[in-house]
């Protein structure tokens, strides 16, 4: 849009004020025919201006109001003028010089800037008067508003989460893995419903360069399958069972070994099992509520 004037932006406010005379509307009616941008700035005055028309409510002139109107606009006969007796004529006056007749086109243009501005000031004190009221009606009484400008009610949607239902106890599986007849040397626990296993070293300790190792061994498996070398520390985790299903897991049995440092280089067991047990279970897997 282009940069006007002061005196086009206070043209286009009274032409929407309608505080122009008809020379001045003509000057705007022209620029608005060729300009865009100017008619844009028009009609955004006539917009301003018309939120405060429709918070003004309509008022009946009084009766001698429209008698001056109807005066003024020649629809009825003025009074009379008061006719005096004539004067006696005023003694001649000396015959003086003419004086130069003085260029006041400066002053009439500077009268009329000042004329616009005021009331371009008045109207924008108007629209600030306006704009406060609104927002206190709209804060408190917003029904009294005209329906264009009345503020749209806030809708908050609020989502309350319900709190999460706890989770089953899962099936729970202990072996105590000994030698026959002797004391505990590992405890294997499995879930069973991740199937994690923890292997809990109770009393063992495998020989210097020598290492425990994990099998597990089924009738439904050619072979034993390893389960991974028993840590040196007091518990061991893993979930190596997930592979397996939840029958094979239940009727194996577990077996340690003694292996070379590290494992079973092959997969294989290289001697026989030294601590052996069986699983059984020890937390039973949830059964579902009844229906209500």
């Amino acid at each position: 849009m282009m940069a006007y004037s002061e005196d086009h932006i206070a043209l286009a406010a009274e032409y929407a004020l309608g505080t122009l005379d008809a020379e001045e509307r003509t000057q705007v009616e022209a620029m608005m025919a060729v300009d865009k941008d100017f008619t844009a700035m028009v009609q955004a005055w006539e917009h301003k201006l018309g939120i405060l028309n429709q918070m003004v409510g309509s008022v009946e002139p009084r009766t001698e109001v429209w008698d001056r109107i109807r005066t003024a606009v020649g629809l009825a006969e003025p009074q009379g003028p008061l006719v005096l007796p004539d004067a006696p004529p005023p003694p001649a006056a000396p015959e003086v010089e003419t004086p130069a007749v003085v260029d006041t086109s400066n002053l009439v243009r500077l009268s009329t800037q000042a004329r616009r501005w005021r009331n371009i000031a008045t109207l924008t004190t108007a629209i600030a008067a306006a704009l406060v009221a609104m927002i206190a009606v709209g804060v408190y009484q917003p029904d009294l508003l005209p329906e264009g400008v009345r503020p749209k009610p806030r809708t908050q949607v609020v989502e309350v989460k319900a709190p999460a239902a706890p989770a089953p106890p899962s099936a729970q599986y202990v072996a105590v893995l000994q030698k026959e007849g002797g004391s505990p040397a590992f405890i294997l626990t499995v879930d069973g419903v991740t199937r994690n296993f923890t292997v809990r070293k109770v009393d063992a300790a495998p020989d210097p360069g020598k290492s425990f190792e994990l099998w597990l061994i089924s009738d439904k498996l050619p072979r034993p399958r390893s389960l991974g070398v028993i840590g040196g520390g007091d518990f061991t985790a893993r979930p190596l069972l997930a592979s397996y299903d939840t029958d094979t897991i239940k009727g194996a049995t577990y077996a340690v070994t003694v292996e070379q440092a590290g494992g079973s280089p092959d997969g294989s067991p290289h001697s026989a099992p030294v601590y052996t047990g069986k699983l059984i279970e020890t937390v039973p897997p949830a059964t579902p509520a009844p229906p209500r």
